[in-house]
Formats: C-alpha cells, sequence, structure tokens
C-alpha cells in the first residue's frame, strides 16, 4: 500500500515550530511521498541584532526556501482567528517539533491527530527544557519521543521512541542539533505507518513523569555550595541561555566552559583559587570547578588562565572575595 490513506492520497499536513531543533524535519517532511504540506504555523518575527529589525524565525526562513503558502505567525495560537486559519486549510495532521505555544484542543482532534516530536524519553523530562534537564540530571541516555498530542502538557500516548546515549560532555547546543537529526529521521520513517493505521500509540507511565519549567535569568548563577560536577553540568546545559556566571569583586565573570576536578586540603568553599600553572578554579563544597574559558563583564571570551593573568596584582584580593 502506498500514499498516506487507502485510497493513496495525500493528507493534508500543518507543520507547527519555531526554533532550529523543527528545521529539520520541515524539510524532510516537505518531501515526505505520504503527506502533503499546505501551511506552516511558527511564531512571529521578533526584533534582533544592534537594530533590533524583525527577524522570522529559522522555521519560516525554511518555509519560504521551501516555497510553503500560507505562513501563519499569529501571536496567539489559542485565539480565535489563529484557529480559524489552520482549520481554513482542512488539515487531516498537524505536526509539531518545537513551536513554543500550546496547542488548542479544536486543532488536535483531526483525522490523524497532532504529532509532536519531543526532545526526552518521555515521560522524563515533560515541559519546556528537556534538553538541558538531561544534561543537569546527567541522565546517560535521552531520546526523541514521537507522541500523539492531547490536552495535556507533553501528556499523550507514545508513537515512538529513539534512544541516544549521552558522553556526559555534550552542551545543550551539541545535544540538540543531534537529537534534531534524530527526529527529523524518526519522524520521515515512522509517518508513514502511523498514516496508514499500523501504529498503535502506547500511555504513557505518568506516575514516572518528571516536569521542568522555562528558565529564568538567574538560573544561570552559579552557586558553590553545590558540587562542582553539578556545577559543571550547568555550565553545559544553560548554554547558550541564560548562561552561567558568577558575581566578582569586578562585577559579573560568564563562565563558557569548565571542568569538576577534585578539591585540595585547604579549599574555603565560595572562593577563587590557584590552579595548575596559571588556571583558575572555584572552591565548592565538593570539589573544584576549573574555569576553562571565561568572559569577564564587558570584555571577550578568554582561557581562565589568560583572565588570571590579566589580573596580575589583583589576584590577591580575588582570593580574598566570597562569592555569593
Amino acid at each position: 500500500m502506498t500514499g498516506g490513506r487507502a485510497d493513496g492520497s495525500r493528507v493534508r499536513t500543518v507543520f507547527l515550530g519555531s526554533g532550529g531543533f523543527g528545521v529539520e524535519t520541515l524539510r524532510r517532511l516537505g518531501e515526505h511521498p505520504d503527506v502533503e504540506l499546505v501551511g506552516v504555523v511558527s511564531a512571529p518575527p521578533r526584533p534582533a541584532g544592534r537594530r533590533q529589525d524583525p527577524t522570522p524565525t529559522p522555521i519560516e526562513v525554511v518555509a519560504r526556501e521551501l516555497g510553503v503558502v500560507p505562513i501563519l505567525t499569529p501571536a496567539r495560537l489559542r485565539s480565535p482567528d489563529a484557529i480559524a486559519a489552520v482549520l481554513s486549510l482542512r488539515p487531516g495532521l498537524l505536526v509539531l517539533a518545537d513551536y513554543g505555544q500550546l496547542v488548542p484542543s479544536l486543532l488536535l482532534d483531526l483525522r490523524h491527530g497532532a504529532l509532536n516530536l519531543h526532545p526526552s524519553l518521555l515521560p522524563r523530562h515533560r515541559g519546556a527544557i528537556p534538553i538541558p534537564a538531561a544534561i543537569l540530571a546527567g541522565d546517560p541516555e535521552t531520546g526523541v519521543t514521537l507522541m500523539r498530542m492531547d490536552d495535556g502538557l507533553d501528556t499523550g500516548p507514545i508513537v515512538d521512541q529513539r534512544r541516544v546515549s549521552l558522553a556526559g560532555t555534550e552542551t545543550a547546543p551539541e545535544l540538540e542539533a543531534r537529537l534534531a537529526a534524530v527526529a527529523a529521521e524518526q519522524l520521515a520513517g515512522t509517518l508513514g505507518p502511523w498514516l496508514r493505521g499500523e501504529i498503535e500509540a502506547r500511555t504513557q507511565a505518568s506516575d514516572e513523569a518528571t516536569l521542568t519549567r522555562p528558565l529564568r535569568r538567574d538560573d544561570g548563577r552559579l552557586d558553590p555550595a553545590h558540587p562542582a560536577v553539578e556545577l559543571e553540568r550547568q555550565v553545559r546545559a544553560y548554554q547558550p541561555w541564560p548562561g552561567s556566571f558568577v558575581e566578582t569583586p569586578a562585577g559579573r565573570l560568564i563562565v563558557r566552559a569548565a571542568r569538576a576536578i577534585p578539591g585540595r586540603a585547604g579549599d574555603q568553599p565560595h572562593t577563587f583559587v590557584a590552579n595548575d600553572g596559571d588556571g583558575v578554579a572555584i572552591a565548592t563544597t565538593d570539589g573544584r570547578l576549573e574555569l576553562l574559558e571565561v568572559q569577564p563583564a564587558g570584555g571577550r571570551p578568554m582561557t581562565g588562565a589568560a583572565f588570571r593573568r590579566g589580573l596580575r596584582d589583583r589576584w590577591p584580593a580575588w582570593l580574598a572575595a566570597r562569592l555569593a
């Protein structure tokens, strides 16, 4: 049997996405033999750059490259006008990846449903930040879940899952790029059988669920009251936003790369310590956080060693300062 339905016709499909995670999925969807891509929904353009020019999302850019019409950019998908605009396209299927808004119930009750590609092994890490959450937790693996959406937050039945092993060195952007490729391949291989009714979605085990929340700017503050291994995960997880930082005698110091190493006798938590050679580290309650790359307030990125050398005669004052 070929095509999305028994009669061989293609299923009218609308894609919803905003971030880079969904770009390759949109490309694969546009060439999928079982669907007809009849529209794309994305976030409105936002000011960016020094001139604050309105900038379209990565998804809108790719949709224009593919020649998809229309491209809808409602501020609120739940508004009656936005819902009506999507339904006017007569979709039989929605596909969502990294959209950023809740999908109203009226758009979920389609013949083939609404499928969401979520970058975690649901029900673990439901919610807004599944990729940083996996890094923060030190998970040995993560993956991508293709689920049929319901009215809950990432609670719908699972259509397919793909697992990815973690080395424990990934940054959030690196892991997102890796999972984005997995998601695109996963959808391409699963969509046909789903549309033909060959896959039965399975209910999530809600008792195993964990929930993540949106990040705030102050989440990036490095707290030496936590073990160094946890702070090292934070540095990797919170790239590019909110980043990781400490408050120093000269202002905020952004930590762009770090490594957890054993502490030494005499270390006082919440202080800077000299590391081997010209290195610099933060003493924590369990181990040291070696600063491999930093960016001083108003300065450029540099190695931790270059930063320490630049302090010169101010270094003793930094050693004596207590970090908040």
